[in-house]
């Protein structure tokens, strides 16, 4: 086993630990062991993306984890949803556009479209229905492109996150169709 797939293995299971770890109410994102297994988890998939890409792979992976990386900064420093949608908006647009330029067939635009939906789910208000529908739309896509491009790290990380994911967003659905009725 080589180091770069280690550190894809390793990372892909802290996020996807990230992703299957409950919602809990923090006072701040920093306090919340949910936010961090994603920080720590997309720092390894940063540099394993990074190594992938050195070693002749393809850019959008490592495109993918700077904006990750972008993502899980805005969320840890808590900033409102009304600064992080026009941030996260013009970067992925920005990224349609350039990888229209670099345009390898339709499996690009699945990418960048996955990619905005991941990092708007990362920017979005933890525990909230838009933040994991975005979360389960963008993964699923990420996951269409990973198997297109035969990587099995990414594949696997984004079929296990759509699925969690989607599993909070029908949690939260539920729970505000049925609230818990106050006791007197």
């Amino acid at each position: 086993m080589d180091i770069p797939f280690l550190i894809g293995l390793v990372g892909a299971i802290i996020l996807v630990m990230g992703a299957a770890y409950p919602v809990k109410p923090v006072k701040h994102p920093t306090k919340s062991i949910k936010n961090w297994l994603f920080a720590i988890g997309a720092v390894c998939m940063f540099i394993y993306a990074l190594l992938g890409y050195l070693d002749g792979g393809p850019i959008f992976f490592l495109i993918l984890q700077i904006l990750v990386a972008v993502s899980t900064v805005l969320m840890m420093l808590d900033t409102p949803d009304k600064v992080d949608v026009p941030i996260l908006g013009i970067s992925g647009l920005v990224l349609i556009i350039w990888s229209l330029t670099l345009f390898e067939g339709t499996n690009t635009v699945f990418f960048v479209i996955g990619l905005v939906g991941i990092a708007l789910g990362y920017a979005l208000k933890p525990g909230s229905i838009q933040r994991n529908l975005s979360l389960t739309l963008g993964s699923a896509l990420i996951a269409i492109f990973s198997y297109i491009e035969k990587d099995a790290i990414f594949f696997w990380l984004n079929t296990f996150f759509a699925l969690f994911s989607a599993y909070y967003v029908i949690k939260l659905m539920l729970t505000a169709k049925h609230p818990k009725k106050k006791a007197a």
